[in-house]
């Protein structure tokens, strides 16, 4: 599963004209500019891997292939070779102005996720147990001397469309060193045999503008017919071991570690490093799981 991959991000270069960007990303130096207009952009209608997907793009938001938003990711800190979907970025922003934001796309093929649990979720209790997983998680990177990342709550409580088979929800964040909280934007789309992710992260003074932007995107990103979520035959295809609580516990700021840091305080750094959150990740999901395993039946 992807979301128990290794996470790892480091603070971004400052996204100014001149700055030289990573050998990784170009061979050659170039400015942020540059970088841009280097990039392949596409519009309207775009569709994901081979047909599983369609992004129905408006004008004002662009999507990247996943070759290049590799290289919009290694730019920002990451480790070349990142498996994605592409990136989606608003049309008026490069990806490196200041301020810039960009929703990374994921599919994650564990089966189809049984929503039966959906209406019966108590995410306050959940949000109380993920604050619980997150410190005890914490206590383990501090004896490491790592960065620690606290669950403040929730930005915008999750919520589930029935009929869409879409969820949406936010966290709020605190790292340890860090003045500035971070927000983290979550979008799972329900599929036949696998769950579409769409994740993107920003400062807490950006929210009002994550929350437009990913509300909007949350519109325009839908299956293809044979992979929808009613498309499921379980006659051949294999339903995952969650639901939709684990979903959400187990998405914590931590898909591939493919997030930029935004805020002024983490971009004024040299060097900063956060490690093992995708193994919080991976351990909140399990332990979700095994909840929903071993209670009873409604």
């Amino acid at each position: 599963m992807s979301i128990l991959r290794r996470a790892l991000f480091v603070a971004a270069l400052v996204a100014a004209p001149g700055v030289a960007l990573s050998q990784e990303a170009d061979s050659a130096s170039m400015t942020a500019e540059e970088f841009t207009a280097s990039l392949k952009w596409q519009t309207g209608d775009v569709v994901l891997k081979n047909g599983l997907a369609t992004v129905h793009l408006p004008e004002h938001y662009r999507y990247l292939g996943p070759e290049d938003a590799d290289r919009v990711l290694t730019v920002w800190g990451n480790e070349p070779g990142q498996k994605t979907l592409g990136m989606i970025f608003p049309a008026a922003h490069g990806p490196l102005d200041d301020g810039s934001w960009g929703v990374v796309i994921q599919y994650d093929e564990d089966g189809h996720v049984d929503d039966g649990d959906a209406k019966t979720i108590d995410y306050n209790a959940l949000l109380k147990d993920m604050k619980e997983g997150t410190e005890e998680h914490n206590a383990e990177l501090k004896k490491q001397g790592l960065a620690t990342a606290t669950l403040v709550g929730w930005a915008a409580p999750p919520t589930y469309d029935e009929s869409s088979h879409k969820l949406r929800w936010a966290k709020e964040l605190s790292f340890s060193g860090q003045d500035e909280h971070t927000i983290n934007w979550d979008i799972r789309v329900l599929g036949a045999r696998g769950v579409l992710d769409l994740d993107a992260i920003g400062s807490k003074s950006q929210l009002p503008t994550l929350e437009a932007g990913m509300d909007e995107i949350l519109g325009f990103v839908e299956f293809n017919q044979g992979h929808r979520y009613a498309d499921f035959n379980p006659a051949v295809d294999h339903k995952a071991e969650y639901g939709i609580a684990a979903l959400v516990a187990g998405g914590l700021l931590t898909k591939a570690g493919f997030f930029k840091v935004l805020f002024a305080g983490i971009l004024a750094m040299k060097k900063l490093i956060i490690v093992a959150l995708a193994g919080l990740a991976g351990f909140l999901k399990k332990l979700f799981g095994k909840k929903q395993e071993s209670a009873p039946a409604a």
